[in-house]
């Protein structure tokens, strides 16, 4: 019912900048995606969630990644944009673009995987030293 696009990974020095960006689509009688999210998966580490976006307009930030990343949602396009800046070697990985549908009461808080049910292929994100 709902296909996610990633776009925009690549390789970067470090202190570099990234703009990835999410795309969904949905079958016609799907409505609109509301919850959005970017998770990444750090080589030897779990996976975490790194930012989200709501239809409201509402965004979360992991704390982690606070002060450099960004993140937007387009409604229009049903897109999610998550903005790199001051980027570090540490923050190589793959990141996935995660939606929930339908959704059933608001948005999910926090940053659990287990709360989206849709899931893009990943784009691969290196920062080099």
């Amino acid at each position: 019912q709902v296909q996610l696009e990633e776009s925009g990974g690549g390789s970067v020095e470090s202190g570099g900048s990234l703009r990835l960006s999410c795309a969904a689509s949905s079958s016609r009688q799907a409505g609109p995606i509301d919850c959005m999210a970017w998770f990444r998966q750090v080589p030897g580490k779990e996976s975490e969630g790194v930012a989200s976006g709501e239809r409201s307009g509402r965004t979360f930030i992991n704390n982690s990644v606070k002060g450099r990343f960004t993140v937007s949602m387009n409604n229009a396009k049903n897109t999610l944009y998550l903005e790199m800046a001051r980027l570090k070697p540490e923050d190589t990985g793959t990141y996935y673009c995660a939606a929930l549908y339908p959704r059933r009461g608001g948005c999910p808080r926090g940053f659990s995987r287990y709360d989206y049910n849709y899931w893009g292929q990943g784009t691969q994100i290196t920062v080099s030293s």
